[in-house]
C-alpha cells in the first residue's frame, strides 16, 4: 500500500502530464488515458479522471473508509506545441517500461516545462511565412502571390506573438491579423497592379492559418470520442476566433473598398485540373511541413509530413475532380492520413498526432467557416449561401476527423495490454503510450 505522500506525488505527475497534453493540443481522450496508464502503472487503480477544456481533476481513493485525494489544476494556455508534447510522451514510455522511476519522471517534466525549444523563434516565424505561401500555391497563386503571402503570414505571426506577450486575448489578437494581412494584400494590389491585379489569393493564403479549423476539428474529435463538454468549449472558442478573423478582414475590405480597391471575392477550396495536381501537392506539402515546424515539431518529422499531406492533397483532388463531392474528398484524404500516421510516427519517434494535424491543415475548413459566418450578415441569397458555406464547412470537419480516427482504428495494432486498458478509456491513441503496467510500491518511489 502506498503511503499518502506517494499518492500524492503519483497523482501530481499525471496531472502534470495531463496539462502539457491537453495545452499542447492534445485530445481530452488521449489525455485522460495517458493519465490513468500513469497512475495505473505506479500502482494507484481506480483513479478517477476529469478532463475539461480549462482544468484537469484526477482523485483517488484507497479504501473505503479513508478520504479521497483530489488533485486539480487549471489550464490557462493553449498553444499548440508539439515539441513539448513529443518530449513529455517520451518520458511517460521511458516510465512505462520502468527505465526510469516516478521521481526521475517528475525531474524530466520538470525541464519540458522550464527549458526552451530546440528551434529558434526566428525559424519558427519564417516557418508560419512560408505556411502562408504554401497555401497560397495551393490556391493558384503566382511567385509573386507567394512572396507576399510569406511576408504577410510573417507579420501576423510576429504580430499574434508580440501580442501574446502582452496577454492580450485571442480575439484581439485574430482581429488584428486579419486587419494587418487584408492591409497587406491591398497596398501590394495598388502598388503592383499588373503583377498582382486581385489580393484575394494573399488574403485567402495570409488568414488560413488563423482560421478556425484545426479547432472544430478537434472539438469533433472530443465529440466523437465522448468528451462533449470539452467540445462544446472548443466549438465556441472556434466560433469565436473566426468571429475575430471577420471583424479583422471585413475592418479592412471595408477600408479599401472606401478607398476605391477592389478585392475580389474569397472562393474556398481547392481548385484546378489534373494539370494543377503536381503544384497543389507541393504548396499543400509545404504548408503542411512550415506548419509542422511552426509549431516546434522535431525536425526529423518536418519532410515526412509534408509528403503525407502532399499525398493526402493529391487523394483529395482526384476524388473532388472525378465527381464526388469535398466531404467524401476529405474524408478518403484524413483516412489515408489516419492509415500512414502511425507507422510514419513509429519512423520518425514523435506522437501520431503529430504527423496527423500538420498533415490536414492545408484541407481545414476554416475558410468556408469564414464565408459561411460572413455570408449569414447579408441579405436574401448571401444568407443562404452562408448557411451552405457552414453546413460545408460542419461536413467536411466532420469527415476529416471521422476518417483520420477511422484511420487509426484500422491501423494501429491493439496490443493484449491495450484490450484491458486503452481500448476501453479511448479507442485509438493519437498521444500516449499503447501500454500501461502497475508495479510495487517500492518501485514507484
Amino acid at each position: 500500500m502506498l503511503e499518502a505522500r506517494d499518492r500524492y506525488l503519483t497523482l501530481d505527475l499525471a496531472l502534470r502530464v495531463g496539462e502539457i497534453l491537453l495545452s499542447s493540443g492534445a485530445g481530452a481522450a488521449d489525455t485522460t488515458a495517458t493519465m490513468l496508464a500513469v497512475t495505473h502503472h505506479l500502482g494507484l487503480r481506480g483513479c478517477d479522471v476529469d478532463v475539461t477544456f480549462t482544468s484537469l481533476r484526477i482523485s483517488y481513493q484507497a479504501r473505503p473508509d479513508e478520504p479521497a485525494i483530489l488533485v486539480m489544476r487549471q489550464v490557462r494556455h493553449r498553444d499548440i506545441d508539439y515539441d513539448d508534447l513529443t518530449r513529455t510522451e517520451r518520458v511517460v514510455t521511458t516510465l512505462l517500461s520502468d527505465e526510469i522511476d516516478r521521481d526521475e519522471a517528475r525531474s524530466l517534466i520538470n525541464q519540458v516545462v522550464s527549458t526552451g525549444h530546440a528551434i529558434p523563434r526566428w525559424a519558427a516565424s519564417t516557418a508560419s511565412g512560408l505556411a502562408g505561401a504554401g497555401v497560397s500555391l495551393l490556391l493558384g497563386g503566382d511567385v509573386f502571390v507567394m512572396g507576399v503571402a510569406f511576408l504577410a503570414a510573417l507579420g501576423i505571426d510576429l504580430l499574434k506573438w508580440r501580442m501574446s506577450r502582452r496577454r492580450l486575448p485571442g480575439f484581439y489578437q485574430q482581429v488584428a491579423g486579419g486587419m494587418l494581412a487584408t492591409g497587406i494584400a491591398v497596398v501590394a494590389s495598388a502598388l503592383l497592379p499588373n503583377l498582382f491585379p486581385s489580393p484575394s489569393t494573399v488574403i485567402t493564403a495570409s488568414v488560413i492559418m488563423l482560421l478556425a479549423g484545426i479547432g472544430f476539428m478537434g472539438a469533433i474529435q472530443d465529440a466523437l470520442t465522448g468528451f462533449y463538454i470539452t467540445a462544446g468549449a472548443r466549438i465556441l472558442e472556434a466560433l469565436l476566433a473566426t468571429a475575430g478573423i471577420i471583424a479583422g478582414v471585413s475592418a479592412g475590405l471595408a477600408v479599401a473598398e472606401v478607398a476605391g480597391f477592389d478585392v475580389g471575392r474569397l472562393v474556398p477550396g481547392i481548385t484546378g485540373g489534373f494539370e494543377y495536381l503536381p503544384f497543389m501537392m507541393f504548396g499543400g506539402g509545404l504548408a503542411a511541413a512550415a506548419f509542422a515546424l511552426a509549431c516546434y515539431a522535431p525536425w526529423r518529422a518536418v519532410l515526412p509530413i509534408g509528403l503525407v499531406s502532399a499525398v493526402a492533397i493529391a487523394v483529395y483532388q482526384v476524388v473532388v475532380i472525378q465527381g464526388f463531392d469535398r466531404t467524401w474528398g476529405a474524408a478518403a484524404a484524413a483516412l489515408l492520413v489516419g492509415l500512414v500516421a502511425y507507422s510514419v510516427a513509429r519512423f520518425t519517434r514523435v506522437p501520431p498526432l503529430v504527423v496527423v494535424v500538420p498533415a490536414i491543415v492545408p484541407m481545414l475548413p476554416g475558410l468556408s467557416i469564414y464565408r459561411g459566418l460572413s455570408l449569414i450578415g447579408g441579405q436574401g441569397g448571401a444568407a443562404a449561401e452562408g448557411i451552405i458555406s457552414m453546413v460545408t464547412a460542419v461536413s467536411v470537419a466532420i469527415a476529416l476527423a471521422s476518417g483520420v480516427i477511422l484511420g487509426e482504428y484500422f491501423a494501429q495494432p491493439l496490443r493484449r495490454e491495450a484490450k484491458r486498458l486503452e481500448q476501453r478509456l479511448s479507442g485509438p491513441r493519437l498521444v500516449g503510450p499503447l501500454r500501461a503496467r502497475s508495479v510495487s510500491s517500492s518501485r514507484a518511489r
